[in-house]
């Protein structure tokens, strides 16, 4: 595999803050984080009010985006977004 030069990482990095834009507005949330975990390959997606919502409605929400989603996770993790003190 080919090493990332700076605009294929600029890249990478805009897709993700895309998806997770796109899912805090299906979510009618003011905010939302992400954090990758490399060596697990996984993207963990904090947005706010989901933890006022069942896993039922977050999966009806988030979904078709994720369907359409065209990135290497293992994993991709929605959770509430905890506030910090």
């Amino acid at each position: 595999m080919a090493d990332l030069d700076n605009t294929d990482y600029e890249a990478y990095e805009q897709d993700i803050k895309l998806l997770v834009d796109t899912l805090r507005k299906c979510f009618n949330a003011e905010k939302a984080r992400y954090n990758i975990v490399g060596h697990q390959n996984s993207l963990f997606i904090e947005i706010e009010g989901l933890d006022d919502l069942t896993a039922d409605e977050i999966s009806e929400v988030a979904e078709p985006v994720l369907d359409e989603l065209d990135m290497d996770f293992d994993q991709i993790s929605l959770l509430p977004l905890n506030k910090k003190k």
